[in-house]
């Protein structure tokens, strides 16, 4: 049986709490579950409902599952509302300036995620040298931000060191498990995770590049900065793989800008350049690449960047796409996901980068082979 709500035909249904009130009294003798209901449910949105509700009193299953899909859909707006109306603050942390690809990789990531640089998240930047990394990291912590995002393994380090509470999300870490970051790539543990690779593993892969591309190479120029964390361990891989092919490594240990002449000047004999990865020497590309266009010789790198700044050619991962992935995790933790639930994430694709104009400066042919597997040339 329908029961018709009393209202003339052609007038609207009034929507005043008042009035919800009165019609769930009318039928509280004969559905009181319904009139008690409807009290709950009294703002003026679920109003439309009531026409159809009163003929469902006779089937409970059904009165129920309607109800349970009314309530809910009143509470949407308001939560929305909510989220809408929080600006959240992230923390941005960085050994030297972040490339601006990096930067830019980050916020399109956060705009995939639906968020509105600027708008709706404020990102505070901090960036300085390895000494001054600890004090900066501090300085994100007391700004209360949501999340510190930790761009390479010396910032993570120092935000670690800094906070066991703030969620951590890091960018392009090596080997996050053996320095101590996380407990395992599967289940990090803790207050951080994010995206890593391995560079050392990868030092073999660009040693076999630099001698495909000049057969007659025998000595590499070895760039190193002894005080990253992954230095000494990158130093060792890339020594095992030239043993290997059959080269011989001369290192070139700066510690600060100022060493980079000094230790160009060193070098006696070698006829390829291999530099280490550490966000010292992306923030030093343009002066590197100018050294060592100066000395002639053939390199290859980790980080396009390096291509883009005149370096010859590079292999490695996508860093500012791994940057962008971290903003997923940024967001998973706003929606209150634990920062060691969630698995580290590593690339499974790596770039091969040339740049022809400084191939035909140095008056290198590349092989077609290697044009052919190249993903990127600089024309």
């Amino acid at each position: 049986m329908i029961v018709a709500l009393p209202h003339a035909p052609n007038k609207p249904l009034e929507r005043s709490p008042a009035r919800i009130r009165s019609l769930a009294a009318a039928h509280w003798r004969r559905s009181p579950h319904l009139g008690a209901m409807m009290r709950v449910t009294h703002c003026g949105r679920s109003c439309w409902a009531l026409k159809w509700l009163i003929p469902m009193r006779d089937h409970p299953l059904i009165l129920v599952w309607f109800l349970f899909a009314a309530v809910s859909l009143v509470g949407l707006p308001r939560t929305a509302h909510a989220q809408a109306g929080k600006v959240y603050r992230i923390g941005f942390l960085r050994e030297g300036p972040p490339p601006q690809s990096f930067v830019e990789a980050f916020r399109q990531g956060l705009r995939e995620q639906g968020y509105a640089p600027d708008q709706n998240v404020v990102i505070e930047f901090r960036d300085g040298s390895l000494d001054q990394l600890p004090q900066l990291a501090e300085e994100l912590v007391r700004l209360k931000v949501d999340v510190i995002v930790a761009s390479a393994g010396s910032a993570a380090l120092a935000a670690k060191k800094a906070t066991a509470t703030v969620p951590i999300v890091f960018a392009t870490v090596n080997y996050p498990v053996e320095i101590g970051l996380v407990a395992s790539l599967s289940r990090p543990g803790g207050n951080a995770s994010g995206t890593s690779f391995n560079a050392a593993e990868l030092a073999g892969k660009r040693l076999a590049l630099l001698k495909e591309l000049v057969p007659t190479v025998r000595r590499v120029a070895v760039l190193s900065y002894p005080p990253y964390h992954t230095d000494a361990r990158q130093l060792k891989e890339a020594e095992a793989a030239a043993h290997i092919l059959g080269l011989q490594l001369e290192p070139i240990p700066v510690r600060n800008p100022n060493d980079f002449d000094a230790g160009f000047k060193a070098v006696r004999g070698a006829n390829g350049f291999l530099q280490l990865d550490n966000p010292f020497f992306t923030t030093h590309r343009a002066r590197i690449t100018e050294l060592v266009a100066k000395r002639q010789l053939p390199a290859i790198y980790g980080y396009r960047q390096m291509v883009e700044a005149g370096g010859l050619m590079s292999y490695g991962p996508d860093v500012p796409d791994l940057h962008r992935r971290a903003a997923a995790y940024v967001d998973k933790i706003l929606k209150g996901a634990k920062p060691g639930d969630l698995p580290i994430d590593q690339p499974i694709k790596f770039e091969f980068w040339i740049n022809m104009r400084t191939a035909k400066a140095l008056g290198i042919t590349i092989p077609p082979a290697l044009l052919l597997r190249a993903d990127h040339l600089i024309e």
